[in-house]
């Protein structure tokens, strides 16, 4: 069973970077096959008209420029990393509302009729990695598991969203929240969820 981890915070006291070094430490005990993709330290040119145009370009045959090159290679990258996993933990903070953004570059990545996805014979999209089965780890200084707040979360949610959409099983979820708006109990907060992050390890290990 090889997992793939997607890091996406590069703040080294970040708690989702807590639960992503407490995943991958509790993994390596567990003696899983793990491996990292840091969407931080990777090469991520956004998505955009250099996409675009590269695209045109390969089906004209026409020569790349080294912007468009690079951002072609960084993308065939995070494809094949996701392409040789069974399982991919997301490990991210909610950062305004929603994701960071070298993460949804990721998904812009991968987002690709004929890799992850494509559209039947009546036009419906059907996701393609029903092979694969994902994790979430998320972070989240405030309270949004109330019906109030359930709306305004676009991280954990977006995810999910787009998993789905990829026909990937959410196998499992640990969200880490509060912990800023209820200092008094942070510590308390924060140790809670990390350990639901070596259970989630655990709970991997009896798939293997």
């Amino acid at each position: 069973m090889n997992i793939l981890v997607v890091k996406a915070n590069n703040r080294p006291d970040g708690i989702s970077t807590k639960m992503y070094e407490t995943y991958i430490a509790e993994a390596k005990k567990e003696g899983l096959n793990v491996a990292t993709f840091d969407v931080f330290t990777e090469n991520m040119p956004y998505f955009g008209q250099d996409f675009f145009n590269a695209l045109g370009k390969l089906q004209n045959k026409a020569e790349l420029t080294e912007a468009e090159a690079s951002l072609l290679a960084a993308k065939q990258k995070a494809k094949d990393a996701v392409a040789v996993a069974d399982i991919i933990v997301f490990a991210f903070p909610l950062w305004n509302l929603t994701i960071p953004a070298p993460l949804h570059t990721f998904f812009d990545y991968i987002f690709e009729a004929g890799f992850s996805f494509h559209y039947n014979d009546k036009g419906q999209l059907e996701g393609l990695m029903s092979d694969k089965k994902a994790v979430i780890l998320c972070a989240r200084g405030g309270v949004y598991s109330t019906p109030e707040m359930q709306p305004l979360e676009m991280s954990a949610n977006y995810v999910r969203h787009a998993i789905g959409m990829f026909g990937m099983q959410l196998e499992d979820e640990v969200i880490i929240e509060g912990h800023n708006a209820n200092p008094a109990d942070a510590e308390k907060i924060i140790a809670a969820g990390l350990e639901k992050v070596k259970a989630s390890v655990h709970k991997l290990k009896q798939l293997a």
